[in-house]
């Protein structure tokens, strides 16, 4: 059955990879400010669909320039991912996966981001970097374990690690396919 999504719920984030292909790949992170349902969260770059951005795709490239800077056109967009829910606040979250060409420097849009995190791929594959927890928050029904990384005085959770831990094995596969495409004489 073909579920609707209600357009005032429908976002959509940028999944920044930087240095794409070498030793320190890593994705590019920002600290919401405090305020709001994901206010003082780990985060992709991203937002809620405006009536004129025409589709997700450019609702998370729109999303990344005004909360960090980053220019579409320093975007190589790979694909569009899975799709995500937010629990408790009712987001129906698109991530689209997308190469930068550049680094910074990130210009944060101080009403919305305290911070930007650039964060390599390797720890964040790294089984050993989670934790898990009993949490309350506000309006959870109850407590629930959870699990999380952290990340200095920050902590990666929820939507963003399941967006994190879906692409993780996805990038392996596309190296495999990479390296044995670049190692084919095609014969």
């Amino acid at each position: 059955m073909i579920q609707s999504v209600d357009p005032v719920r429908a976002a959509a984030v940028l999944v920044p990879l930087l240095g794409a292909g070498g030793a320190e790949e890593r994705f590019v992170l920002v600290v919401r400010a405090p305020g709001g349902p994901h206010g003082g969260q780990i985060a992709f770059p991203g937002g809620v669909r405006d009536p004129t951005d025409p589709d997700l795709r450019a609702t998370a490239l729109r999303e990344a320039w005004e909360e960090i800077g980053l220019p579409a056109e320093a975007v190589r967009m790979i694909t569009e991912l899975p799709s995500v829910a937010t629990r408790a606040s009712g987001f129906h979250i698109t991530p689209f996966l997308g190469i930068v060409g550049t680094q910074g420097p990130w210009r944060p849009n101080p009403g919305e981001i305290v911070d930007v995190l650039e964060v390599e791929i390797a720890y964040l594959a790294d089984r050993a970097a989670r934790e898990r927890a009993v949490w309350r928050r506000e309006g959870w029904e109850a407590p629930r374990e959870v699990t999380f990384i952290r990340l200095g005085d920050h902590i990666l959770w929820g939507a963003t690690l399941r967006i994190i831990d879906d692409l993780l094995p996805r990038l392996g596969a596309w190296k495999l396919r990479a390296a044995s495409d670049a190692g084919s004489d095609g014969t």
